[in-house]
């Protein structure tokens, strides 16, 4: 693939993955992975893809981080992205955080129904996120260096 841009999609499934989905016009044409968890609805909308599994639930669970970080250990490394995309939720954390050590650039989605509190997850992986994408103008009011495109779905 020489310098193509390889991209990692990382999200829960249900709405998150769908969300991540629906941005298939900017990534339809790349080098792609997928991380998500091994459910009905993602083995479904992402057949044909390559996919990784993530363990859930992981909200708040600290056995969850525990196995996805070392899932993230393990996947980074060898599929080397150059960007890793999310919209969340929680199993995006590990991947941002070992990503960003690992090099990659990171953008992170936060949530349409999220107008003026964060999400868990929004404030775990804003520190390592490049571009910070939010869909409120009043969001920006939690994070600052984020940007608001308005509803992007």
């Amino acid at each position: 693939m020489g310098n193509k841009l390889k991209i990692c999609l990382v999200g829960s499934s249900g709405g998150h993955l769908t969300h991540l989905y629906m941005l298939k016009p900017l990534w339809k044409d790349m080098d792609r992975f997928w991380v998500t968890f091994d459910k009905e609805d993602s083995r479904s909308l992402l057949e044909g893809e390559k996919v990784y599994s993530v363990y859930y639930p992981s909200n708040r669970s600290l056995k969850a981080l525990i196995i996805n970080t070392w899932r993230a250990l393990k996947i980074l490394p060898k599929e080397k992205p150059g960007l890793i995309v999310s919209t969340g939720a929680a199993s995006a954390v590990p991947f941002f955080w070992i990503g960003k050590i690992l090099g990659a650039k990171t953008i992170y989605i936060e949530v349409f129904d999220r107008i003026d509190k964060p999400t868990i997850t929004g404030k775990l992986v804003y520190p390592v996120t490049d571009k910070f994408i939010v869909q409120w103008e009043e969001m920006k009011q939690i994070y600052p260096k984020s940007i608001n495109l308005g509803s992007i779905f």
